[in-house]
Formats: C-alpha cells, structure tokens, sequence
C-alpha cells in the first residue's frame, strides 16, 4: 500500500516548488522552454507512429572578506552584481554569435575523438594478428593493450566532454545552415542514440540533470552535483582516512555507470514527480526489481553494455575466440581508463574546499553571475590540443557564465572574463588539473570542506 501524503506535506512540496519557480533565470527558461519543445515535437512523432499509443505526463560562517594567503577579495554583499553583469555580457556580445569557424573548430575535435578511438580498435586488431601469426605475448601484447586502452578511452571522453557536451547545451544552434545532427533537438535523440552517443547515461536524463539542475543551481540545494553532500555517508562514518581515500580511487574507475546514470535517472524521475506535486526521490535504485532500477537496466545499462562488451568484441571473431576475449579485457581497460580521466576533468571543477556553496537560490542574473565564479575552478588552459585533453573542462567559468556557446569562444573570452574578475575584486581559481584532484579528494574523504556563505 503506498504512502499517503499529509495535507502538511503538500503544502510544504509546493512551497519549494513556488520558491523554485520564481527565482529561475532567464537563461534556465529558455533552457526549461528547449527542452519541453524537443519533448512535445517527439511526442507528436511516437503519436504520428502510433495513433493508439499515449504517454503518461507525467549557518557556519558569518559574512566576511573571502581571502586567500596572498589576497583579500570582495566580500559577496560588496560585489556590484549588475555592474558585474553589464560586464559579462558586454564580453559575450562582443565575441559575437556561433560561426561556421566555430563549427568546423568542433568538427576538428571530434575528428580527433574518433581517430583516438579508432587507434585503439586498430592496434586491438594488431595485437591480436600478431598474437595469431608469430605468437606475441607477454609484455609486448600487454603494451600494445595498455596503448589501446588508453586511445579509446581517450576517445570515449571526447565524444561526451568535446562534443556531446556543448551540442546539447544548443552551442551550435544558430550556425547558419548547420546540420541537423549537431543541433540539440537533433542530437542523439530516440535511435540516433546509438550513432551519436552511447554511453552508461541516457542522453535525455544527462541533459536534464546537467543543463537544468546543476547549471542553474550551482553550490544551492538543488545542484545534484554536491559531492560534499552526496559523501556524508562516508564523511560521517568511522573508515579510516587511507580506506577512504582508496574506495574513492576505486569509485572513480566506474563512477558512471554507479553513480551518474542511477542519479540522471533519479533526477530525471523528479521533475515528473515535481509536475504531480509529490515528494521527491532522495536515493536512486539499480535493483531491476525496482521500477527506476528496471528503467536504469533496460534503457541505461544494457544498450551501452551489450554493444560495448558483446558486439564490438565479436567483429575480431574471424580472428579466433581468443582475439573477441582480447577485445573484451582491452574494452573493460578503456572503460576503466575512460571512467577514471573523465572523473579527473569533471569533479574536481566544483568540488575543493576553496569552492563555495550557498543556502539559498539565487536572486538575480548578476548574483548568478558571481556565483558560477565563486563556485568554479579552471584548469591549465593553452592550446587546442591541451583544451582537448580536459575535453574543454579547463573553461569551467566561462563555461558554467555562459553554458550555450561554441568552445572556441571560450578560448577567446577567458582572458578578458579574467580581466572582469579582477576589477570585481573577485578570485578567479586556475590551476593544474592534477593540484585540483587531490584537493577534491581531500573534499570528498572529509579531510576538508566547501565554504559557505550564509544566508544567500
């Protein structure tokens, strides 16, 4: 019997919702109004298929000057936020709209993606014909393994960080005349899933979590993205430190498929459950007895597995059972390789305890603004090379300032977004990669804590 819900309940549900609605940003509507619109053109063509088939609608610090060990920075109340947005987007509208130079910039990225990927199946064919022909084995074949690996995990990073990621932010939108497939209304949608973007993550839960709920509620109580938050469990526990720090190692090298597909899907299932005004799922479930935990399995899990573990692996039958089982150790390598670069580039970009969280939403596009600036770190950025290595992470500011625009673009306003922080008297956080992991480490064992600022 299921749960009836009190009238106390009901009221406390639409009062977050109300809060939530009234304080959404110009840019997460239109995201909100994308979206519904993709929803409604894909439900007039699965009604169009099949006229008889219908879907279901579904406080720890006071106000004071942030400081670092060489600087004291603009307290949060003292920032000028409408002059910080007059700044911002004087930057933007001066970068101008998406070109055909940004689009062709992306389509080197992902010629880069694939010839990664493509490599690594490459030398999986080498290895295997060599093993067959002269009997290569031992420390040879495992380096042609380990090489192989890494060049599809490479590649698999890419097509999410590089290109999927961008396309569904609608990056590339308004390029005149692009193709279809590059937009976000034709982008891995329905089958085209599984010629764009296959992966652990359903691509419309991952655009609704990510988009949605963490761009628009950075460091605020809907952002599902708050490590600090999502670990009590283990913060809160009697483990000691060093087993801690070795089941986050471990958590990395499968995050995805454990932790980002059961929570897009969890995240996904709550704005439907938002639209009938009832409670919100806390936990997600990957037990297929569970009705989310049979959604994950069928339209999750199993598409990306079966393809990636059982097909592939197959095409080196004509090679011998032996070349398909050295396929499919070198796949699960790359999938741990993939798991593990894609938590390096990701994570760490919100989560140290020099980031900042907030206990109430947002009031205004200027303090959207300087929260995405407060709560953002950059990497090391240089080259077209080197930004592709992050998979354009390294521009995580400019990024989460403007979520929309070609990555090219970053390149060219990230100096001057730098410019804009220094005259707000704001931090602007760039550093390597490799210093930002150890310090989300620290954040996500419990050895240090996101800062905060109470009452905003």
């Amino acid at each position: 019997m299921s749960k009836q819900i009190s009238n106390k309940e009901k009221e406390l549900i639409e009062e977050q919702l109300n809060a939530r609605e009234s304080i959404i940003s110009n840019e997460e509507a239109q995201e909100l109004e994308a979206q519904e619109k993709i929803q409604q053109y894909e439900a007039q063509i699965k009604t169009q298929e099949a006229p008889n088939t219908q879907e279901q609608t579904p406080k720890e610090t006071k106000k004071q000057n942030f400081t670092s060990s060489e600087h004291t920075y603009a307290r949060y109340e003292d920032v000028d936020k409408e002059q910080l947005q007059r700044d911002l987007e004087e930057i933007k509208a001066n970068i101008g709209p998406a070109s055909e130079e940004d689009f062709q910039h992306l389509l080197k990225l992902e010629r880069w993606g694939r010839a990664s990927t493509l490599s690594g199946f490459f030398l999986i064919y080498v290895a295997s014909a060599l093993e067959l022909s002269i009997g290569l084995g031992g420390f040879a074949f495992w380096i042609l393994a380990v090489i192989a690996a890494v060049l599809i995990g490479v590649g698999n990073v890419s097509r999410w960080a590089n290109v999927t990621h961008p396309i569904l932010h609608g990056a590339y939108d308004k390029v005149p005349n692009i193709p279809y497939q590059y937009t976000k209304a034709g982008y891995a949608r329905g089958k085209n899933r599984y010629i764009h973007w296959l992966d652990w993550i359903k691509p419309e839960a991952w655009e609704y979590e990510h988009n949605i709920m963490h761009h628009y509620h950075l460091g605020e109580d809907d952002d599902p993205d708050n490590v600090e938050r999502n670990l009590q469990w283990l913060i809160q526990s009697k483990v000691p430190m060093w087993l801690r720090r070795v089941m986050m190692y471990i958590f990395a090298a499968m995050w995805k498929p454990v932790y980002y597909a059961p929570n897009t899907l969890r995240i996904l299932e709550n704005k439907e459950r938002r639209k009938k005004r009832l409670p919100e799922i806390k936990k997600y479930h990957i037990s297929p007895l569970t009705k989310n935990g049979l959604e994950l399995w069928k339209n999750f899990y199993l598409p990306y597995a079966l393809v990636r573990f059982v097909l592939l692996p197959l095409l080196f039958l004509p090679l011998g059972m032996e070349a398909v089982f050295n396929a499919f150790i070198i796949l699960l390598m790359a999938e741990a390789y993939a798991n593990l670069h894609s938590f390096l580039v990701i994570v760490p970009n919100h989560s140290a305890g020099d980031i900042y969280q907030f206990s109430e939403p947002h009031k205004s596009q200027g303090e959207f603004y300087l929260r995405q600036i407060m709560g953002s770190v950059n990497y090391n950025t240089g080259t077209d090379l080197i930004d592709f290595s992050q998979g354009f992470l390294n521009y995580q500011i400019e990024h989460h300032l403007f979520p929309n625009i070609p990555l090219s673009q970053y390149q060219k306003m990230q100096p001057i977004v730098k410019e804009v922080c220094k005259k707000h008297n704001l931090e602007y956080r760039q550093e390597s990669v490799f210093k930002r992991i150890g310090m989300t480490i620290d954040l996500m064992v419990g050895k240090t804590k996101l800062l905060r600022v109470d009452g905003v």
